[in-house]
């Protein structure tokens, strides 16, 4: 039996159009990213229905974000599984130069700016991630006295050189993930994009000299520095390395390349970024940092207010990343950080307001909410990831900024007072919190962030008057028909339909056969060209080639659902069995074009009564298929389910045979 993980990875893959459809697929702390052949083939509102999709965010003309959460690995790798995803997957890895090209033709370049920062940064995030918590381990350390955080190693206790040398590994030996991650964005080779920034930190180049000192290579004067820790420099390596591949294989031939192309691009990259690309890398870093520094010099306040302000707009556009380089870089060169704690401000607003969604989930038994904003929660407090919550709830719902940026402001105002600052690179979570200085000034201003938006939000709501009188509706729809479920199941009806023996289908032992809604032939489900039919995986029943133009009640019962396009209907028969039928395959892209509706949601029915009428050669015309599955949607509260195939089917006529389960299987716990 399928785990919930792989539904929802087979659910998501079918309704972005399938293995066919994704040209490449990657995954960061929360998201699914893909890229597509063609993205009108996504059916985002299929995808949003399910619970464990936190949200669908569209990237550039092919690009697709699938929130999924902190299980996001576990959906990735239950998706590159699924059939034709392996060779797609790699094929897309292959071809990068092929996507960069694509995605720059696409994109205007300041957009593709930051999507290359974006995509260079996101495979290194759980190192960062993992290395951030040690860093707090060790702050902790040195706030109860047990060892000094910044002492010289050789001062050192061995069990506190081996964790910092767990967290340094990382930050150290940055520049080469960096030049690796970098590389393959672009196209380039990522080993080779590793290999130059790992020059620059071997003991060979080291053993030139001191940062800041002037040595001569056969006569050409280098000024060295320390590139460990560095971003800048390996970012424009990269691209440097980019272009030199690119034209060394216009000129080398194709059968000697794989030894060529490395070789003369490691000669003349290394030199190139020692003389010209790792300075100016450098120089950038530091003139970005000089910049915010100054600003941070001329009044904390007014830089700690912009950042928890800006924050909010710039992460779901991913122009964050270029800030995350600027606070490494800040660790590296000045020892102190003054980005992260006016960040946490941000953050914790932004939890804030899902954990006043949550307040008001269980106070409206809202069960969907409930699992998004509590992912979202977890997630913030304790990994410092705001993309869950920011998906899955801010973005999706009218008033929620306007209860995050009152919390964003208080929060800035108050870290901004204390001056806070970072000691070391951490994600702002409750667990990061001793990496800050002064802590306290800091926890305070968090929680006056944290408070601010959920209070906001717990007396005046996070939705429209729209949008909260719809969800409301919704609820009470889903609360009327599990009322309706547990008096059938506690009281069956005694109305059977169609000849079987007459009694109620969910009596112990009971045939009941369901008739046809609508004239046509009738095939096997597995015959239909949509695997959520042709599988099963919506319930088992029959599909319908249409020759008649209205689809009828099969017996009485209540409709439970109707979609305003008319493609589809759901009623729930008085014998307990719940019935979809849906006209057509793919047919809500018409948008209600040659359907009618002639029932409303909740109206009572009898057999024979007018559901929709629909023009089955109008169908045909805008080039969808007509056929009409019969789904036993509970399928599963019966033993069997089976369709009956016929060559003429006509209203009366039967088409499904439903078998209770024996006693025994009711009554079992």
């Amino acid at each position: 039996m399928a785990s919930a993980t792989t539904d929802t990875s087979r659910h998501i893959l079918r309704e972005i159009g399938g293995a066919d459809n994704v040209s490449s697929l990657t995954y960061c702390a929360t998201r699914l990213r893909f890229d597509l052949v063609d993205r009108s083939k996504v059916d985002k509102d299929a995808l949003d229905s399910d619970p464990a999709v936190l949200g669908v965010v569209e990237q550039g003309s092919t690009g697709l974000q699938v929130v999924m959460g902190g299980g996001v690995a576990d959906y990735y790798n239950a998706i590159v599984k699924e059939p034709g995803m392996g060779d797609a997957d790699a094929e897309g890895r292959a071809s990068s130069k092929k996507e960069y090209g694509g995605v720059r033709g696409r994109y205007d370049w300041v957009n593709y700016c930051f999507e290359f920062l974006s995509d260079t940064f996101r495979p290194v995030l759980w190192a960062l991630l993992g290395a951030s918590l040690i860093i707090t381990m060790l702050v902790l350390a040195d706030t109860f006295g047990w060892q000094d955080f910044r002492a010289d190693m050789a001062d050192q206790p061995d069990g506190y050189v081996l964790l910092h040398a767990m967290w340094r590994s990382v930050f150290y030996f940055l520049p080469i993930m960096i030049g690796a991650t970098a590389a393959r964005k672009l196209g380039a080779n990522e080993w080779v994009g590793a290999a130059i920034p790992a020059a620059l930190l071997t003991p060979e180049f080291l053993s030139l000299g001191d940062a800041g000192e002037t040595v001569h290579i056969f006569g050409i004067p280098l000024v060295l520095n320390d590139y460990s820790s560095q971003v800048f420099p390996p970012l424009i390596a990269a691209i440097g390395l980019f272009w030199v591949e690119k034209g060394l294989k216009r000129i080398i031939p194709a059968s000697v390349q794989m030894v060529f192309v490395p070789f003369f691009s490691l000669l003349i990259m290394i030199p190139a970024t020692a003389f010209l690309l790792g300075p100016f890398g450098i120089g950038i870093g530091n003139g970005i940092s000089d910049f915010l520094l100054w600003l941070n010099g001329v009044s904390p306040f007014i830089l700690a207010v912009i950042i928890p302000l800006l924050y909010p707009f710039l992460v779901p556009l991913g122009l964050h990343w270029p800030l995350n380089a600027i606070m490494i870089q800040n660790i590296a060169t000045l020892g102190y950080d003054f980005i992260q704690g006016p960040m946490g401000a941000w953050n914790f607003a932004c939890f804030g307001v899902v954990a006043g969604v949550l307040y008001i989930s269980f106070r409206e038994k809202n069960k969907g909410m409930r699992q998004v904003s509590l992912g979202g929660l977890m997630a913030g407090l304790f990994g410092g990831i705001s993309e869950p919550s920011l998906y899955g709830v801010l973005l999706r719902f009218k008033k929620t900024y306007v209860r995050l940026l009152p919390g964003c402001l208080v929060g800035g105002i108050i870290i901004g007072f204390f001056d806070v600052k970072a000691s070391a690179f951490v994600f702002t979570s409750l667990l990061t919190f001793p990496a800050m200085d002064p802590w306290g000034g800091y926890l305070i201003g968090i929680a006056a962030a944290f408070f601010t938006s959920m209070l906001l939000v717990v007396f005046f709501d996070y939705r429209g008057k729209d949008e909260k009188a719809e969800i409301l509706a919704g609820l009470a729809v889903e609360r009327e028909e599990e009322e309706d479920a547990d008096s059938v199941e506690a009281s069956p009806s005694e109305s059977g339909i169609g000849a079987g023996t007459g009694k109620p289908a969910l009596q112990p032992g009971a045939v009941t056969v369901i008739t046809a809604p609508v004239e046509g032939r009738a095939t096997p489900l597995s015959d239909v060209d949509d695997p959520a039919f042709s599988s099963g995986a919506l319930g088992q029943g029959i599909a319908i080639e249409p020759s008649g133009d209205t689809v009828v009640a099969p017996a009485d019962g209540k409709i439970l659902t109707v979609q305003k396009s008319g493609h589809a209907v759901g009623l729930r028969l008085d014998n307990g069995i719940d019935l979809l039928i849906h006209i057509g395959i793919d047919t809500v892209k018409m948008g209600g074009e040659g359907f009618e509706v002639l029932v409303e949601k909740k109206q009572k029915v009898t057999a024979g009564t007018p559901l929709i009428r629909f023009d089955a050669q109008r169908i045909r015309d805008a080039g969808y298929s007509a056929v009409t599955p019969v789904i036993v949607v509970n399928t599963k509260s019966f033993s069997t389910v089976e369709g009956l195939p016929a060559p003429i089917a006509a209203f009366g006529d039967d088409i499904i045979t439903v078998t209770a389960k024996a006693a025994e299987a009711v009554t079992a716990p």
